[in-house]
């Protein structure tokens, strides 16, 4: 991470992959936007959800003399969705969208995958940049290049890897999330801490969980911390190919989802996607421990840190039988065998593939008895 020092300064944090970025982090930085659109750009498509379109405005003063269509989608997972962005194509068509012109985001996580989609998927890919305005979103969908939309038979089966040519991290914007909406963003950054930066676990757990708001030193710490972890992982293994030795490489940013993800489908995504990372993180850990890999001390940490900034860490809403189903089909299963990213201690995630059902079943159990 690079910067000047000081609470006010932005901190540049550099991708460093096959295709170079920037994600920075501070307040208020619209006036990088243009800079990060580079020359050439004379079309800009601003995708955002409904309710955010009146910060829109602020953005388009950034954009000097460019020429800006806003294009409206709905709000979270109904966004996700090929009517969508088949909506969104014909616009761009309409608009004269060229391969020398951009995307730019403006949203929280689902808007972000959409939006990164029909760039990748538009002429065969244009330029995107991402202005997350959701703690999730600035922690994890606008950083990798992971874009998709969802599909009747689960969540992001149909996507593409396109990366951003530059991510705005502007923490401003969170002043007027719920904050419901912080909480849930902060499962991943607690999934950061347990998979890769034990720094981030101990910052949870000294710091009062009321103190962690957008304008806090601690909260910002996190953000950058966690996009860190994200960007060291991502710059090893892009595509999720696998990583070195026992680590699973970027497949390790999977923690916790394999369930989580099966619980959002279950109730038909009326879940938190942070509420619902945090019970399959536990889920996880849980298993481990049947395993004969993790220690319960961990397990009981997973408990503590994820309820201390208010996340669930319990779940009896679902037959088990259902949620191994929507499990089956998620994109990290290999043919007939599931498999799940599990820690053998703080730091140290591996795969385990194929666990027994029985082992499975006493891991949803245990969850019940938190709920």
């Amino acid at each position: 991470m690079t910067g000047p020092a000081g609470p006010a300064a932005p901190t540049t944090i550099p991708v460093r992959g096959a295709h170079p970025y920037d994600v920075v982090v501070g307040h208020h930085l619209g006036d990088r936007l243009a800079a990060m659109l580079g020359e050439g750009v004379e079309r800009v498509a601003v995708i955002c959800p409904e309710r955010l379109e009146a910060f829109v405005d602020d953005l388009v003063d950034h954009l000097e003399d460019r020429e800006v269509v806003v294009l409206a989608v709905p709000d979270g997972e109904e966004g996700k969705q090929a009517a969508v962005a088949e909506a969104c194509w014909e616009a761009l068509g309409e608009a004269g969208l060229t391969r020398s012109d951009a995307v730019v985001t403006l949203g929280g996580g689902a808007t972000t995958d959409l939006g990164g989609f029909v760039a990748a998927t538009w002429l065969r890919g244009v330029k995107v940049v991402h202005v997350p305005t959701t703690l999730l979103a600035m922690v994890d969908a606008a950083v990798g290049g992971k874009t998709g939309i969802n599909t009747g038979a689960g969540k992001n089966l149909v996507g593409a890897f396109h990366e951003p040519s530059g991510v705005l991290c502007d923490l401003s914007l969170l002043e007027t999330l719920p904050r419901e909406e912080l909480v849930s963003g902060l499962a991943e950054v607690v999934k950061c801490g347990f998979i890769a930066d034990p720094e981030i676990l101990r910052l949870v757990e000294e710091t009062d969980p009321d103190a962690l708001v957008p304008s806090s030193p601690v909260l910002r710490e996190l953000v950058e911390r966690a996009i860190a972890v994200k960007v060291e992982v991502v710059v090893a293994d892009l595509r999720e190919t696998g990583g070195s030795g026992d680590h699973p490489g970027r497949e390790a940013l999977n923690y916790g989802h394999t369930l989580g993800h099966a619980i959002e489908r279950y109730e038909e995504y009326g879940v938190r996607h942070g509420e619902a990372v945090a019970v399959g993180c536990v889920f996880v850990a849980e298993l481990a421990a049947r395993a004969g890999t993790l220690p319960a001390s961990v397990v009981e940490r997973h408990r503590s840190v994820l309820g201390r900034v208010g996340l669930p860490v319990g779940y009896a809403g679902a037959p088990f039988d259902d949620l191994l189903a929507h499990m089956r089909v998620d994109k990290k299963a290999r043919g007939s065998q599931l498999r799940f990213v599990v820690l053998d201690d703080v730091a140290r995630p591996r795969v385990l593939a194929g666990p027994s059902e029985e082992d499975l079943r006493a891991a949803y159990e245990a969850l019940g008895e938190q709920s």
